[in-house]
């Protein structure tokens, strides 16, 4: 009998209003909930589905049969499976292999969708006023000149910043916060290495990062797709020399 994965159980809470009486109701869609035997297992329900629909993807249909799957789920919860374990694991063995390729094709994909459509927003943007274009790719604005230091690949920075997607998208940034960031100049991404080696001290700068030169086509997190052209207003505040830490 295949054991159930722990995690199972830690499922994200969806938004059903669980019932905490029994004489009273919910409707969620076309399925009243009177009962909070009922609400329970329909919320486990929707969460497993919400987990399987977005790990299988765009296309969830072509590796996954939901009327098999709640046959299988109906015959597992009353009696055990026909299945051997060995059967189950080349299975699931299988089932991880295509479903991981499956991801990186359509994360692929994606990827030269999103570098099209931020090489066709960085040639626009080469042409606006005040856009300078460095040998690698990097472009970026001056928006205010500093009088300071300027960093090395070996110094440590303390810098305000924002980072936006080629949309508008913010995804970080502490500019609206009292707060500062501070991190060595060779341990962030090649564009904003580059970058900061041009600002002095007291400088803000904005800067159109190249996919290249941001996090490529492994993107980062959920925030930052694979593929994405990225944009950042920074204010440098200080520079640390590495000898005098």
């Amino acid at each position: 009998m295949m054991k159930l994965n722990k995690a199972f159980f830690a499922l994200p809470l969806v938004a059903l209003t669980l019932v905490n009486c029994d004489n009273s109701k919910s409707k969620s869609g076309d399925v009243e909930l009177k009962t909070f035997k009922d609400s329970i297992s329909y919320m486990l329900g929707a969460s497993g589905g919400a987990q399987f629909k977005q790990a299988l993807g765009d296309n969830p249909d072509e590796m996954f049969d939901l009327d098999m799957y709640e046959a299988g789920l109906r015959k597992g919860y009353s009696d055990s499976l026909e299945f051997s374990q060995q059967t189950m694991q080349s299975l699931m063995t299988r089932f991880q292999n295509e479903l991981r390729s499956k991801q990186e094709q359509a994360a692929t994909a994606k990827a030269a969708e999103n570098k099209q459509k931020g090489e066709a927003f960085l040639e626009e943007n080469a042409s606006n006023e005040g856009v300078q274009t460095t040998d690698s790719g990097l472009q970026y604005i001056v928006v205010e000149e500093g009088s300071g230091d300027m960093p090395t690949e070996t110094d440590m920075v303390e810098v305000k910043y924002e980072g936006k997607l080629i949309d508008g998208t913010v995804f970080d940034g502490n500019m609206d916060s009292d707060e500062t960031a501070t991190f060595g100049v060779n341990q962030v991404i090649k564009g904003w290495t580059e970058g900061l080696q041009l600002m002095k001290e007291g400088a803000k700068y904005k800067f159109f990062i190249p996919s290249d030169l941001a996090y490529g086509e492994r993107g980062s997190g959920q925030r930052i797709a694979p593929g994405e052209t990225l944009i950042f207003d920074v204010e440098l505040i200080d520079v640390k020399d590495n000898a005098q830490e």
